[in-house]
């Protein structure tokens, strides 16, 4: 299986927000109007394809967005000046254990050294648990700097970053 990264395109529309939807409970909803003001916003919006078949996507922020209103985000806003905040990863259910988010996070990493960027960070929700990730984002050199609970108290997220 052959894994390419590219920039998202308008054609990924339905794609991205069909596994966002399907992914909701460990992610904030996506609609059309948030698709399009990513597309404008994220330093890095890509989308994972597996011979020509889109897998995956990600989206990635620089610091100073006022505009942006996620907890995580403005969290990791208070702490550091200079960050590169992925907010999401969406890996197919079929396309995981394949190496695919591995690919992603590597790029994420080289993005932030190019530009500059001494620290990655991430969340990954702990209620409602989300082992693997937490695992995966372990391995991948993340370490926890703090918690918190969200959305009135429906979830609580371990906030993680990686030194780069």
């Amino acid at each position: 299986m052959e894994v390419t990264i590219r920039n998202v395109e308008e054609k990924d529309m339905g794609f991205v927000l069909e596994l966002n939807r399907v992914n909701v409970e460990v992610l904030s909803p996506m609609d059309e109007a948030k698709f399009r003001y990513f597309v404008k916003a994220s330093d890095m919006f890509q989308v994972a394809e597996a011979d020509g078949e889109p897998v995956a996507f990600l989206i990635a922020l620089r610091e100073g967005l006022p505009d942006y209103t996620s907890e995580n985000y403005i969290w990791f806003s208070k702490q550091y000046n200079k960050f590169l905040y992925v907010d999401r990863i969406v890996i197919d259910e079929k396309a995981r254990g394949l190496g695919v988010g591995r690919k992603i996070y590597d790029g994420v990493f080289e993005r932030a050294a190019q530009a500059g960027i001494d620290r990655v960070t991430a969340e990954v929700d702990v209620i409602p648990y989300n082992g693997p990730s937490l695992k995966f984002h372990e391995i991948m050199g993340f370490k926890e700097v703090g918690q918190q609970v969200i959305r009135g108290g429906e979830i609580k997220v371990s906030l993680q970053v990686r030194e780069i």
